[in-house]
């Protein structure tokens, strides 16, 4: 009887164990190997190996807003961005604003906060699907 006790707990613990892996390696690829912000994103994008790789990191439905030209003028050896910026919008009823954030930290820091025009709030908004 003690030996069949000594089994269900080794077994109970190798699956523990076994769960414990799992979570542990589904919070380690989220974290580490999803960008969490512009910078980490354009690096996703410039130093992948193909197109399907970048579509991977594309929301589902989404995947039609980039096109694999667009990829392949990010990752030419012979370009590098100006800049890379971090932007949120804040849409209302009837204004959106725009704020510029540090792309690259940490934690979020604001550098600019702007209301956009109605043309340019327009244009954002038919990007969603």
């Amino acid at each position: 009887m003690e030996i069949s006790k000594n089994k269900t707990l080794k077994n109970r613990i190798a699956f523990l164990i076994f769960v414990l892996v799992i979570v542990v390696g589904a919070t380690y690829y989220g974290y580490f190997y999803k960008p969490k912000n512009s910078l980490d994103l354009y690096q996703a994008i410039a130093f992948a190996d193909d197109f399907e790789e970048v579509k991977k990191l594309m929301l589902d439905g989404y995947e039609d807003n980039f096109k694999e030209e667009d990829f392949e003028f990010i990752k030419k050896l012979d370009t590098s961005p100006n800049r890379i910026g971090q932007f949120t919008l804040f849409e209302y009823d009837e204004r959106t604003f725009v704020i510029m954030t540090s792309p690259g930290t940490e934690k979020l820091e604001v550098l600019a906060v702007d209301e956009l025009p109605k043309e340019i709030r327009d244009y954002f908004l038919q990007l969603a699907p």
